[in-house]
């Protein structure tokens, strides 16, 4: 643990980079932005550019975590029925072969450009640029008192997972790697998981 004068320099400084990150990436990309929600609307016109979706943040706390809508509209009513293809262990949900992606939805998945709006997440603080990706609340219902120990900070954009194999690792490997995060966090570990990230950001195989 952090001793308390170390603990408020990094809550200080980590919400500081995480204001201009967000503030220069939305000015840098907004035309990347209209973009894409052109090409969102032009292949499915009565959808939603945007898709927000409750997730579970710091300490338990639910709030809206926005994306680019990469699925067909009815994609959560079709959930039901594809949870027995989960190609992941533990309480998380992905599938490869997804039938509810759109062709757009394929191409932002695969560069990660469906994350972009969570930036406003940043901004508002709900969300960092690093840290453990928020859970869905029916994910956390199943968590283990271990498992809960990823709500101990505030959940990121992009975190040790991301950069360490993503949807190659199972559930359990994630946690670990968030726990591994949240003992190690500092500004320059979280410096070098961003800089990681872009790295690896576009075309990453690991995205789906």
């Amino acid at each position: 643990m952090f001793p308390v004068n170390n603990r408020r320099f990094y809550l200080f400084g980590k919400r500081l980079i995480d204001i201009i990150g967000a503030s220069c990436g939305i000015i840098f990309l907004s035309l990347l932005f209209i973009v894409i929600a052109l090409l969102i609307k032009i292949e499915d016109p009565k959808g939603k550019v945007f898709f927000s979706q409750k997730r579970v943040g710091l300490n338990g706390k639910e709030f809206k975590m926005y994306k680019f809508r990469s699925m067909v509209s009815n994609a959560e009513e079709k959930l039901q029925e594809l949870l027995k293809y989960n190609e992941v262990s533990g309480a998380m949900f992905k599938m490869k072969e997804d039938p509810r992606i759109t062709k757009v939805g394929k191409f932002i998945r695969k560069t990660s450009i469906d994350e972009l709006p969570q930036l406003f997440n940043v901004l508002k603080g709900e969300m960092s640029l690093v840290g453990p990706r928020p859970p869905l609340p029916r994910e956390v219902a199943i968590y283990s008192t271990h498992d809960k120990q990823r709500l101990l900070v505030t959940p990121g954009c992009t975190g040790l997972w991301q950069v360490s194999g993503r949807n190659s690792l199972g559930f359990e490997e994630m946690v670990e790697l968030d726990i591994q995060y949240i003992r190690k966090r500092s500004i320059f570990f979280d410096i070098r998981i961003i800089i990681k990230t872009v790295l690896v950001l576009f075309g990453s195989k690991d995205a789906f």
